[in-house]
């Protein structure tokens, strides 16, 4: 794309940056209040069906999802025109979904301004290595990898590990306000979860809030994960990375089921908010409806994206992610094999 289209891209996608009130409200509307009914719904069901209550569990997470985008948009700036508000809302939507506000809006921030480039990785981002660092790696490196890139490990542990430590601990050089906002979303959760066991007792509150918080994690894990991980995403060295590209041919658009994408508060149209996170995720379907560029991103359905499970590694040299298979027959111990019979073939020929 050239530059003057680029420039082109960029102006048209401005009217679309603006938060609308009205919008922003009733979306706050749609979601939180229908996530404490249902919430409510599954402990007076717990007298009936142990199955019913799962099943207003699971409703309820797909809530916490919803919940989770406005947070989101809070952490960008994007949900309401005034920075105070943003931050009181996302403060509040942190309780709800165990997210610390203004640490998961720096790494975020850090997210979006690296995102593809393979010299700045590691915050706010999956844990990718490339073919050469991985067949490079220390046993213990890539046995660390391995586990961490297992399904099981990083849709199973993975919330747990999200909510319970590494939201609730802050960075070593954290600024005061940073510190502070997580100490209090901490205390908040404390006391509201305290009060929660007090009015109907721990085992009530585990069986509706613990499978709220599992499949939302798993649901949000999943989400993060795939828009970033099919098979020809964008990642390029820091001399050769740029930001538009990242955006727009390193996040894919995850076109969704209208509930699903309701639910998931339009964060499928992925490639439009990297592109412009100020954009508002009711705004999402606008941009990349009315921009004719955006549409040539890379279209992945609930089918499709299932096959990112088996991309494990970023190939620099195809450009494209491979399965550890794939690479089987570059490690050190088939080199090593390789050696030895060279030096076999080698002592033969002198003798």
């Amino acid at each position: 794309m050239s530059n003057h289209k680029l420039t082109q891209l960029k102006k048209s996608i401005v009217p679309f940056e603006k938060s609308d009130l009205k919008s922003s409200i009733k979306q706050l509307i749609n979601t939180v209040p229908p996530f404490f009914i249902l919430w409510f719904l599954a402990y007076q069901s717990l007298s009936v069906s142990i199955w019913l209550t799962l099943s207003l569990a699971i409703v309820a997470a797909g809530f916490v999802v919803r919940i989770f985008i406005i947070f989101h948009d809070c952490c960008h700036g994007s949900f309401f025109k005034n920075k105070k508000v943003n931050s009181i809302i996302g403060t509040i939507t942190g309780v709800i979904t165990m997210f610390p506000f203004e640490k998961w809006k720096r790494e975020h921030s850090i997210h979006h301004a690296t995102s593809g480039n393979l010299d700045k990785r590691g915050t706010g981002d999956v844990w990718i290595m490339t073919v050469d660092e991985y067949v490079n790696a220390s046993f213990k490196e890539r046995l660390s990898y391995r586990l961490y890139r297992n399904p099981l490990v990083m849709f199973g542990l993975g919330p747990i590990y999200l909510f319970f430590i590494t939201n609730r601990f802050n960075r070593k050089d954290a600024r005061k306000k940073e510190r502070m906002n997580t100490h209090v979303i901490n205390v908040s959760i404390v006391a509201l979860y305290s009060f929660m066991i007090w009015m109907i007792g721990w085992q009530a509150f585990l069986l509706i809030q613990g499978p709220i918080l599992f499949v939302a994690g798993v649901l949000g894990i999943w989400l993060f994960y795939v828009q970033h991980q099919f098979e020809d995403s964008y990642f390029e060295d820091e001399e050769e990375w740029d930001y538009v590209k990242a955006a727009i041919d390193g996040s894919s658009y995850y076109k969704l089921p209208k509930l699903l994408q309701w639910v998931t508060g339009n964060i499928g149209y992925h490639h439009v908010h990297h592109l412009s996170p100020r954009v508002p995720n009711y705004n999402l379907e606008k941009v990349h409806e009315t921009t004719p560029p955006l549409q040539k991103a890379t279209t992945i359905t609930m089918g499709s994206s299932l096959q990112s499970i088996r991309f494990r590694l970023y190939d620099e040299a195809s450009k494209t992610f491979v399965s550890f298979k794939q690479v089987k027959h570059l490690m050190p111990k088939s080199r090593s094999n390789v050696q030895i019979k060279s030096k076999q073939v080698s002592l033969q020929g002198k003798s």
